[in-house]
């Protein structure tokens, strides 16, 4: 994770993200919110077959990939998956026992991880946990996005809103 310097100008970014699924695995969707400064962009999509955590780790992903250029990030999640492996060195351990978790097995959703790790390089990033279904505006609208896309991805719709 970079850390910001004295002299960093670039943008800040605050990202919240959430994912749903029905079953484990099942019908899955993400939602998230990009708020820079007094504008904001929901974006939100599904999957017919997936996990929540695979679709915690996409609405992550695919807020970061809406950023054109370097910024300081603040991402905001109820996954304490997401929020461990970045701040609590699971990624890092991860990496050094060639993905796989302390018990041997090989860490699941490697795909994503690489991908994110890939994108947060360009960005400075702090991640921050919060408490799901506690009340959180932003946290409550991710999570109802994620709810409807996983409706629509349930029903054989195009599950998109990107």
């Amino acid at each position: 994770m970079n850390r910001p310097t004295a002299t960093d100008h670039r943008k800040t970014v605050e990202i919240f993200c959430d994912g749903a699924c029905l079953g484990n695995p099942g019908p899955g969707g993400w939602g998230a919110i990009l708020r820079y400064q007094d504008k904001e962009r929901e974006i939100s999509g599904g999957e017919p077959d997936s996990t929540n955590n695979r679709m915690e780790l996409t609405a992550c992903l695919e807020a970061l990939r809406c950023l054109k250029e370097p910024c300081r990030v603040v991402i905001q999640t109820d996954s304490q998956y997401l929020a461990k492996a970045f701040n609590d060195g699971w990624l890092e351990n991860w990496q050094r026992n060639g993905w796989r978790t302390s018990g041997r097995s090989p860490v699941k959703n490697r795909d994503l991880w690489e991908e994110l790790l890939q994108l947060t390089a360009r960005h400075t990033v702090t991640w921050r946990w919060i408490k799901g279904h506690a009340g959180h505006a932003e946290n409550e609208r991710c999570d109802r996005l994620a709810v409807a896309a996983r409706d629509r991805a349930a029903a054989g719709r195009r599950p998109g809103g990107r």
